[in-house]
């Protein structure tokens, strides 16, 4: 957390007094997924700091719900193409609700934002401009459009056509760039340029929007915004925060906020960031049924935003959980990591994350037929017994994540479930006498036989009937689960009840 430390510092230097604002800020364009919630629990995560330090601090949260819907996402209808052009605000929602298209997606991050314990204020960009807020912007804007344009070709090095303007204009519903003539400030009405006649229109109830490059520092301004993460393709050289910053200072006369860019989350093996048009996200809100708020916050807030991060829902979660564990139960932390694990807590109740390694507690779960009590019961049976007595809640709210992992995200390779019964017709004369001969050694096992034990069992007949041990391996699992892998041998024969495991080896149950 050196990052976040050295990040704070920063803005308690250029800010030692007063109220900090830090603000995040979204398109509802499609699903809110973990790339979102970076930006999102970076700024939480300042804002935390900020209180924890005693300074007084807000995080704004701005859904940009004016924006114009360019393009449909690969989880919404094709026939919604016929919207495209208009306000995210004024699209209808996929669902067929009386809510618009915003309010469809941003309900996703809002429920998220309940589980993650999220102090963020939610401001929606469509309802500041049809009130009025962003009045005194527009008008600075439009009295200093030779200063603008000059900065945006200057900074970001690209020539702009002579007729334009800061402001896009709603016409007939559909977000327009037309040409500016004038601006009356008293009726607060501008003329703009159609495509065959002239128009005036209000733009104080929401129907002439800034450009997104005008509009980021209008609402810096209008905010009082201090300090904002954001994308690092926003931070390119001549980027839309590089221009922001000479329009917020030489238009609106005030101080860009200090920025925090941050890194994509790519799915591990893409070489591309996750996308709401593509597709290739998962909604923070399923995100937060399959781990929860401590391992999410855990994951976006141990690197420094400039890290480029992957995830996937099959070796990194796992990883997770892990990892994640052994950080609260490790007893010489540095301050980083105690200050890490304070922020991944700080909004939990209790930790849903034991100490029983999760694959442990994966395969002890389809073992026991998804069963909550006998999990515990197996696991009693292993080495991690002394966990359950300490750990029972734990293990039990855990269950809960990894039920839906298995039943919705897990990797083929992870799942399995008992067969019910088996078809001796199915193996080799050899293969039986592999079955047969280790039946008998699990009939002489003692008492507290345990996975060493059976995997002892399993290669001392290797010499004995010449097959190797991957070859044994896959026999049982086929015996077991009726898959050609699965979880460690020993240990998987140890947790099986021994009356139930005899007949089957013996290929009768």
């Amino acid at each position: 957390m050196n990052w976040l430390i050295k990040i704070v510092d920063e803005i308690e230097l250029k800010h030692p007094s007063g109220e900090i604002v830090v603000s995040s800020g979204v398109s509802p364009s499609g699903t809110y997924h973990l790339g979102t919630l970076r930006e999102v629990l970076t700024a939480e995560a300042i804002m935390l700091e900020l209180k924890r330090r005693g300074r007084a601090s807000r995080h704004l949260h701005i859904v940009d719900d004016l924006d114009v819907f360019r393009k449909v996402p690969a989880d919404v209808p094709e026939n919604f193409k016929q919207y495209l052009g208009k306000p995210l605000s004024d699209v209808p929602s996929p669902d067929g609700s009386s809510t618009s298209y915003a309010d469809y997606f941003l309900a996703d991050l809002i429920e998220a934002a309940k589980e993650l314990n999220l102090q963020m204020e939610i401001v929606r960009a469509h309802e500041k401009y049809r009130s009025g807020f962003f009045v005194p912007a527009i008008e600075k804007a439009l009295s200093n459009i030779a200063a603008i344009k000059q900065i945006l070709e200057e900074v970001s090095g690209r020539k702009l056509e002579e007729q334009w303007t800061p402001i896009q204009v709603i016409e007939e519903g559909y977000l327009k760039n037309r040409p500016f003539i004038s601006i009356d400030a008293n009726k607060k009405t501008i003329t703009y340029q159609g495509n065959e006649t002239q128009h005036t229109v209000s733009y104080a109830h929401g129907d002439v929007k800034l450009s997104w490059r005008i509009d980021w520092p209008a609402r810096w301004w209008l905010l009082g915004v201090d300090v904002e993460p954001f994308g690092r393709d926003h931070a390119t050289k001549g980027g839309s925060y590089d221009t922001g910053v000479q329009i917020v200072e030489k238009v609106f006369q005030a101080t860009a906020p200090t920025p925090v860019p941050y890194n994509f989350i790519n799915r591990t093996g893409d070489t591309k960031k996750m996308s709401k048009s593509a597709g290739n996200t998962m909604t923070a809100a399923d995100l937060l049924t399959i781990l929860p708020p401590e391992i999410v916050w855990f994951f976006l807030l141990r690197y420094g935003p400039e890290k480029l991060l992957f995830f996937d829902t099959g070796d990194t979660l796992i990883r997770l959980f892990d990892e994640f564990a052994e950080l609260q139960a490790k007893t010489d932390k540095t301050d980083a990591q105690s200050q890490l694990l304070e922020f991944c807590l700080a909004n939990v109740k209790e930790s849903t994350v034991s100490t029983v390694p999760f694959s442990h507690l994966v395969n002890s779960y389809q073992a026991s037929l998804r069963d909550g009590p006998r999990t515990m019961e197996v696991i009693r049976r292993t080495e991690h017994a002394d966990i359950v007595d300490k750990e029972e809640d734990k293990i039990k709210a855990e269950l809960v994540y990894i039920d839906w992992w298995l039943d919705k995200w897990a990797p083929e390779d992870v799942k399995f479930s008992l067969t019910k019964s088996v078809d001796a017709s199915q193996f080799t004369d050899k293969e039986k006498q592999f079955l047969k001969a280790l039946s008998e050694k699990v009939v002489a096992a003692p008492d507290n036989a345990d996975g060493e034990w059976f995997h002892k069992a399993i290669y001392d007949l290797k010499d004995q009937l010449d097959l190797q041990p991957k070859e044994m391996f896959a026999i049982l699992y086929r015996t077991l689960i009726g898959k050609e892998s699965g979880p460690r041998a020993g240990w998987f024969l140890s947790i099986l009840p021994g009356d139930w495991l005899v007949k089957r080896l013996q290929l009768e149950a």
